[in-house]
């Protein structure tokens, strides 16, 4: 015999024993936990075979946990029970995921005699007892060595994921008890941040908050209906809970419209929010076509999918490239997201070994992708804190002396207009000093600027020190000063005046080694008429004022409209 020969008839017998498989299973303790081992399955084209139609079909050998895809909506399962022990068993059929079909029907055979036969209608779940948090549990008594041939009819909405377990009865109790936990804890934490998103979007109206909320809403929907939570929790099935998978497709418009907020895609970025857009439509024809025919609807699910990860990939790394400090965030996180999601659309198009990573595979991808737009969001805020700040920054240093870090003349003028119409409602008085330095000009040709800068910098600080925390101070250039006192009468502002005097008077500068400058300054004071003044003719008053102080002799307070001195 040719070795193409017998290659070919080794294929040959390979693929006979595929078509002809006969499952059975050995059970040889009356512990029984079966979670993993071999069944067959027939696709049913038709819909329409009857229990003794599908025993004479040929099976193909599978696992007991499997994914066909959305051409298999009717299948019929078979495995063989062989009960090798010396005494009759209890067992349960567990389908853990029949919270996602149409109907599902059982037939157990011995002997070729068809002994039980049970049917579960998830439009009419309430006449059966058959099923308890979204778990079809279905009772079998196998006697003591015999064998029992098992059928399940499973017809699905959309997509055929099937899962047969077998437990004793205690084993059975425990396992229903840990039903959809992890699918509760992933759920509360997406729901934690639609919360503070929401709570974000009153603060802030930022579109992209409220894009990402309903991002996480459909996709908190999607999760608890896939994964069995709605079914653990509300005992609801049935083709008015399926609709809810319209979720699947609102995800993807919101993940778009996040992106176009997010990046600003419209004004910064044409023609990647062309693209966006481009994908945007499309999916919400899809949207309408699902409030009609959602199982219909859900069929291009996954070809839809896959071409908006696409699109979406390749518009975040065009914006990476053009440096939006954003888009590398959103790579990572729609990185996972792509990942887990391509295990998925395999799995749910049976093309891979089903796993948690791949059954679980959209769940845990939107989680990720969720924290990480979280972050992005995050980001984005603390981006536009530090340019607030920046801005802020600008704004101070365009108002403020830059040796002592007093206010200039400019911001000067335009804050004491509004202080002055502040006091004017309030019916509060109101005084303005003027301050010049005795001596200034000697002190610079004498010692040099840098001694000159010293005694600017002590009588600024002189200033602050004397002053209270609503006053106005200002540098008006060389070595004049201002302050402006809200709620200050003509005694307060005496009173201020004589303090600051008496606080310069007691600095003295190192001008050189061994050589100290003893500082004076003269002070002019005037009361500010709110009913009649502008803060021009107030000012005007106190340079009076300052310059009577000068013309006797320097070191005093005078006050505007009075010829005694201090």
């Amino acid at each position: 015999m040719t070795l193409p020969r017998i290659l070919f008839l080794l294929t040959a017998l390979f693929f006979i024993g595929a078509v002809h498989a006969d499952p059975r299973v050995d059970i040889n303790s009356p512990s029984v936990n079966l979670t993993d081992f071999r069944i067959g399955y027939f696709i049913d084209d038709s819909r329409e075979l009857t229990y003794a139609q599908a025993r004479e079909q040929q099976y193909t050998e599978t696992t007991s946990t499997t994914t066909l895809g959305t051409n298999a909506l009717v299948t019929w399962f078979k495995v063989t029970l062989d009960n090798s022990t010396q005494q009759n068993l209890s067992l349960d059929l567990q389908l853990p995921h029949a919270y996602h079909v149409k109907s599902v029907q059982l037939y157990a055979e011995r002997s070729g005699q068809l002994v039980k036969s049970e049917e579960l209608d998830l439009e009419h779940v309430a006449e059966s007892n058959l099923m308890y948090r979204g778990v079809a549990i279905y009772p079998l008594d196998l006697p003591a060595g015999e064998t029992t041939t098992v059928y399940v009819r499973s017809f699905a909405y959309s997509h055929q994921w099937f899962a047969l377990n077998i437990f004793d009865e205690e084993r059975s109790r425990k396992a229903l008890v840990g039903v959809a936990n992890d699918i509760a804890l992933l759920v509360g934490m997406m729901l934690a941040l639609v919360f503070y998103n929401f709570l974000l979007y009153f603060a802030t109206s930022k579109k992209e908050n409220i894009f990402y909320s309903f991002y996480l809403i459909s996709g908190v929907v999607w999760i608890a209906l896939s994964y069995g939570l709605v079914a653990s929790l509300f005992d609801a099935y049935g083709p008015s809970i399926f609709m809810l998978n319209l979720s699947l497709i609102t995800m993807p418009i919101f993940l778009l419209l996040f992106m176009m907020a997010i990046f600003e895609t419209k004004h910064v970025y044409p023609t990647e929010h062309r693209f966006l857009q481009a994908l945007l439509l499309p999916l919400c024809g899809m949207f309408v076509w699902g409030l009609f025919d959602i199982t219909a609807a859900l069929k291009p699910a996954s070809s839809a999918a896959a071409i908006m990860m696409l699109v979406t990939l390749s518009v975040s790394i065009s914006l990476w490239r053009k440096g939006n400090p954003l888009a590398k965030f959103f790579l990572i996180g729609h990185g996972f997201f792509v990942f887990f999601n391509v295990l998925a659309v395999l799995f749910y198009k049976g093309l891979v070994t089903p796993s948690y990573l791949s059954s679980h595979g959209t769940g845990i991808g939107i989680m990720l992708e969720a924290i990480m737009l979280a972050f992005i969001i995050s980001y984005r805020i603390k981006i536009l804190e530090d340019l607030r700040e920046s801005q802020d920054d600008l704004k101070k240093q365009a108002a403020t002396d830059p040796l002592t870090r007093l206010y200039n003349r400019r911001h000067f003028f335009a804050e004491a207009g509004y202080l002055m119409k502040a006091a004017a409602a309030r019916h509060q008085p109101m005084a303005i000093l003027a301050i010049d330095i005795d001596n200034f000009k000697q002190v610079n040709d004498a010692h040099g600027h840098a001694v000159g800068d010293q005694v600017l910098t002590t009588l600024a600080h002189a200033l602050k020190t004397q002053s209270r925390g609503n006053d106005l101070l200002a540098r008006f250039g060389g070595e004049e000063f201002v302050m402006l006192l809200p709620e200050a009468d003509t005694e307060k502002a005496l009173a201020c005046a004589e303090r600051v005097r008496h606080a310069v008077a007691t600095q003295s500068i190192e001008a050189s080694p061994g050589e100290y400058l003893k500082l004076t300054v003269s002070i002019g004071v005037a009361s500010v008429n709110l009913a009649s003044d502008s803060i021009e003719s107030a000012l005007n008053r106190a340079d009076d004022a300052l310059y009577e102080a000068k013309n006797n002799g320097r070191d005093r307070v005078c006050l505007s409209g009075d010829n005694t001195t201090s």
